[in-house]
């Protein structure tokens, strides 16, 4: 298939199908509206799905679109599992919770990063202390914000001179100074952030026991949805995990001069399962990562630099913005049908494994 016969994808046609069936399996919704529009002017929502007791001591969560063109892929997870799920299932003391586009704007236009151009998962950090330096990305800061030629001739002579891995472990870092570079994690709370604090607080608060998923795509061999667990250091519910998934595990521990061969950056800071971790100290809470691998990394830094020089240089609405965006949405929502049905067929055992291992736990 031709990229210029992809269809786009659609927020609106997404998170319809996402509310007709949390409702059809009787949830309870609760929805944040993003204070900007989408391309077509239409309203945005971080919408919150719960199914079983607010006072759960026992839930399961699920999020998508952390990374908001990555959400059509956490949405199609959320809801073939609700579509399965029988609420006859859920036993007392147990619930689910479904944040479904934790970044609306960012699905809605098809981009990786927010609003405010933050990467959510280099954005949920503790801002009131010194913001993370990275001084190593200022020598290629203008291949992300100077004019496209000369951006693209240093970016040549920066792969040249020091190779693909020196400048993905510099860039996907994360930097807190630029807010027109790539991979920005912003100098203040985001949206996202912000409404994220408020879905902790009104619903994951009373829960002493979680296991979380966090989906994403684009890291990775292609059609390989990697299990991650991603935290600063170890921590209890790292055995739990070990325990009930065994090798499909991976602990990726984050920080300078960490490295990873998972493709997922272990220099950066800023990760949401770091930020849940903290926010949720008193509570057993295993927050997973589902990353689904599609295209070589070189190839998804290229797509994401042409989507970045668009929306900071060009016009989305052109022939060759439409054409990038296109390009975009295949790196990371691939229309593959073998791609769908593998990453479909493992994030739902994941999930499975998981629930049953819920409803079983008890803290050591």
């Amino acid at each position: 298939m031709m990229t210029a016969d992809i269809p786009l994808a659609d927020y609106t046609t997404q998170r319809s199908r996402f509310i007709s069936m949390a409702e059809t399996k009787g949830g309870l919704i609760h929805s944040y509206p993003h204070p900007l529009s989408g391309p077509k002017g239409e309203l945005l929502y971080t919408d919150v799905a719960l199914f079983g007791s607010e006072t759960a001591s026992r839930m399961m969560l699920v999020i998508s679109g952390t990374h908001g063109v990555e959400g059509y892929y956490g949405s199609e997870s959320q809801i073939a599992w609700l579509a399965q799920f029988e609420m006859n299932q859920l036993p007392a003391d147990t619930a689910l919770l479904f944040i479904h586009l934790l970044n609306p704007w960012g699905t809605a236009h098809l981009r990786r990063v927010n609003e405010d151009n933050i990467d959510l998962n280099r954005g949920f950090i503790d801002f009131s202390q010194t913001i993370p330096s990275n001084q190593d990305y200022l020598r290629w800061h203008d291949i992300y914000s100077g004019e496209r030629e000369f951006a693209d001739r240093q970016l040549a002579s920066a792969l040249s001179r020091e190779g693909w891995p020196a400048l993905k472990r510099v860039v996907e870092a994360g930097q807190y100074q630029y807010p027109t570079g790539l991979f920005y994690g912003g100098n203040q709370p985001s949206w996202s952030m912000q409404t994220m604090q408020a879905i902790i607080e009104r619903h994951l608060s009373r829960a002493r026991t979680i296991i979380s998923f966090d989906l994403h795509t684009g890291a990775g061999a292609w059609a390989h949805p990697m299990l991650l667990s991603i935290a600063e250091q170890p921590f209890p519910a790292h055995a739990w995990g070990k325990r009930l998934y065994k090798e499909s595990l991976t602990l990726l521990f984050t920080g300078a001069g960490r490295d990873s061969d998972t493709g997922v950056a272990a220099t950066a800071t800023g990760y949401l399962s770091q930020f849940l971790l903290n926010a949720l100290p008193d509570t057993q809470i295993l927050p997973l990562v589902v990353e689904c691998g599609t295209y070589p990394a070189e190839e998804m830094h290229r797509r994401l630099r042409n989507d970045h020089w668009l929306h900071l240089k060009g016009n989305p609405a052109t022939a060759e913005g439409q054409e990038i965006k296109r390009d975009l949405v295949e790196a990371f929502w691939p229309a593959d049908e073998d791609w769908r049905a593998l990453v479909a067929l493992r994030t739902q055992q994941y999930f499975a494994r998981g629930w049953r291992a819920l409803l079983n736990e008890t803290e050591d």
